[in-house]
């Protein structure tokens, strides 16, 4: 009855939004000898299983397929099928999937995503594979966001979070200071905003992403609020929230490129990949956007923490991302997709893994984040100033809407498109901040409770 009513949930949500739219220890020992310990069970792994990740960039894919057939190499009566998804597809893909029942066995998630996933009884827990490995090698953070009852249901890959990236060069040329505040940021965007060679920054607001939401929720959050309540409702019409959108509107309207109203992800990072704009947030994957498009510039950038409202203001956790891996409830070899993640977390492969986007994956084992050889990676060393600021943002924030602990609001939040909706809105019809903000706080707690 449980999941019939989860799947109603979905079905619901998605036809109500398309008519909104419309209108401490090291744990060596445990690594080295997963392969001993497992070895006569190993040799009996036999079957097919189907893997859904999202690392759709060059040498994060490249390396899962080479995982894939280490493992098969290792294990001759085990095939694994691979599928890759974009993050907003992999969202549609698994919901419309558990409907179906066309799910993998084994994939990569979002924490949001796993909360949806537990809440429709979709994957099992994970626990014998986060004990084998060495259960105190993780941070407590990430274990918490999928846990349920005393079980860990998802274990983290890796890290992330997001910070301000800024033109070195650009400052300096203008006399200007790294901005702490978000009144310095809009001063320092538009001194440098100099179009169409350079935008002082880009404010995104496609519909099917959420960086919208994301960018809201940086302001808000540094202003010590949430856009999810502790009782779990929309917080769109604080003065906080309300200031929030109203800094974006006039910052789109003083520094970003008209063609940002329909920006998504890659249209996003792609600006400041090419030297387009001076101020971007993201994680330590700019890097290597930065390195693939711009090599010249790598020189000129930097990383520092989201601004707060007043400078004075204490740090507050924003934005981080612990990417997990699941196993679904209904795989058929559930004892290979366990396995074959265990065999991801072995020193060597685990490091080459981080290794394939150096400073964008931050480990997920704290004894891997003081290892030499992942310190030795020449980005992670030239970088070392934004690792730094990333690394103490991550310990700080938590996924968004999740500030509360994990809750099934995240996920419709970021996924609904609801804040993208009411951007636009204040934009294009030139409605009222606060009429537009009530209205998606409405249509949120109404997604809310048919969720419940």
């Amino acid at each position: 009855m449980r999941r019939k009513m989860t799947m109603m949930m979905f079905a619901l949500v998605m036809a109500f939004s398309a008519a909104c739219s419309n209108g401490a220890g090291n744990g060596k020992e445990s690594t080295n000898n997963v392969s001993e310990t497992n070895a006569e069970a190993e040799q009996e792994l036999k079957g097919e299983i189907v893997l859904w990740h999202s690392f759709t960039q060059g040498p994060r894919n490249d390396f899962m397929k080479q995982a894939a057939d280490e493992f098969m190499a290792a294990h001759p009566n085990v095939k694994i099928t691979i599928e890759t998804f974009a993050w907003a597809e992999f969202y549609t893909k698994w919901t419309t999937g558990l409907l179906s029942g066309q799910v993998p066995d084994v994939s990569t998630a979002l924490p949001n995503h796993v909360v949806e996933m537990l809440d429709a009884d979709a994957i099992i827990p994970i626990d014998e594979v986060i004990d084998k490995i060495g259960r105190e090698r993780f941070y407590d953070a990430p274990l918490k966001e999928g846990s349920l009852d005393g079980k860990s249901y998802s274990i983290p890959l890796y890290s992330h979070a997001q910070v301000m990236w800024y033109r070195k060069d650009l400052l300096e040329k203008a006399g200007l200071e790294v901005p702490k505040t978000w009144a310095e940021l809009k001063e320092a965007a538009v001194k440098l905003n100099s179009p169409p060679d350079v935008y002082g920054m880009s404010v995104p607001m496609g519909i099917g992403d959420m960086l919208s939401t994301r960018f809201l929720n940086f302001y808000v959050r540094s202003a010590g609020e949430t856009l999810i309540t502790e009782d779990g409702k929309a917080n769109l019409t604080s003065q906080a929230a309300i200031d929030g959108i109203k800094y974006w509107t006039d910052m789109y309207k003083a520094v970003s490129p008209t063609g940002s109203m329909n920006f998504k992800t890659l249209d996003q990072s792609t600006l400041f990949y090419q030297g387009k704009t001076a101020f971007d947030f993201n994680s330590g994957f700019h890097i290597g956007g930065v390195e693939t498009n711009s090599p010249a510039l790598l020189d000129h950038i930097d990383a520092a923490p989201i601004p707060k409202v007043n400078a004075s203001d204490p740090d507050q956790g924003i934005e981080t991302s612990n990417i997990p891996m699941v196993v679904w409830k209904e795989s058929k070899h559930p004892e290979i997709a366990k396995a074959f993640v265990e065999s991801l977390y072995e020193k060597e492969k685990y490091i080459k893994f981080l290794h394939s986007v150096p400073a964008g994956m931050l480990p997920a084992l704290k004894d891997i984040a003081e290892e030499p050889a992942y310190l030795a990676n020449p980005t992670i060393k030239k970088f070392n100033s934004a690792v730094k600021v990333i690394g103490e943002a991550v310990n700080k924030g938590t996924a968004i809407g999740m500030e509360n602990g994990p809750k099934l609001q995240s996920g419709i939040i970021t996924s609904q498109s609801v804040i993208e909706t009411m951007f636009q809105d204040i934009v294009l019809k030139n409605e009222k901040v606060e009429d537009a903000a009530a209205r998606a706080e409405k249509q949120l707690n109404d997604l809310f409770q048919i969720a419940k």
